[in-house]
């Protein structure tokens, strides 16, 4: 990927899509190949360099993954919380000014508890950027919402890229939400990346199991655990 880029991997479930979020975040190590950021192969890295590369990543969790326990505020500020090198009320205003690029207002008070699925979403995201990453990845951000609250969470991803000049991998299921955010979209098949291309390129794909998956259809090649696709091809 080239730095700018925003890139969507589609796939089925239990596909390995998150696993390649882990990957790119240094979390979990390769048994094979490798994982360059900023040509630096996070391999060869020790655990004090490797978190210095983690420092270039905000991650938006697929359930947006706020600490019950902490207000709206610390959870959007909690890295730069554990990192005590900004008091608590400057943590704050930044929170705030975080909170306030994705739509949220007068909120920083609130627990988790509180919040609907959309904001929680967006309170995620003000987390993510909170320390100003070069990279950003999202887990699913659209999953759990409504269509009008998944374009706006869309809306922010564009927003995201174009004000803060962030690399973005973005995993998700939401063929809608992937045409309008990717400038590439790769499909993971069977461990295998089977093919990447534009929006415009898969959506008008040959291949039989990317059309299928982006067609969202039960017939064709990919099978369906715990299904039979005779069954399937039968009722057809």
């Amino acid at each position: 990927m080239e730095k700018g880029e925003s890139r969507v991997v589609i796939g089925g479930s239990g596909s390995g899509k998150s696993v390649i979020l882990k990957h790119i975040i240094g979390i979990l190590k390769p048994d094979k190949g490798n994982v360059f950021i900023d040509g630096i192969d996070l391999k060869t890295l020790n655990e004090e360099k490797l978190y210095d590369v983690k420092k270039k990543f905000g991650m938006l969790f697929q359930m947006s993954a706020l600490f019950d326990s902490m207000n709206v505020w610390e959870n959007v500020g909690f890295v730069l919380l554990r990192q005590k090198k900004k008091k608590p009320a400057e943590v704050k205003e930044i929170a705030i000014e975080k909170l306030r690029m994705v739509g949220l207002v007068g909120i920083e008070n609130l627990m988790p508890s509180e919040l609907s699925g959309g904001m929680k979403k967006r309170v995620g995201l003000a987390r993510a950027i909170a320390h100003e990453p070069e990279i950003l990845l999202y887990d699913e951000p659209t999953t759990g919402l409504d269509p009008i609250m998944a374009d706006a969470i869309n809306d922010l991803i564009i927003m995201m890229r174009e004000r803060l000049s962030v690399t973005s991998v973005t995993i998700t299921h939401d063929m809608n939400s992937a045409y309008k955010i990717a400038d590439s979209i790769s499909m993971l098949y069977d461990g295998v990346i089977i093919e990447t291309g534009t929006p415009g390129e898969i959506r008008n794909t040959g291949n039989p199991v990317v059309r299928q998956f982006v067609m969202g259809s039960a017939v064709g090649p990919i099978k369906i655990e715990g299904v039979s696709n005779e069954r399937i091809f039968d009722r057809a």
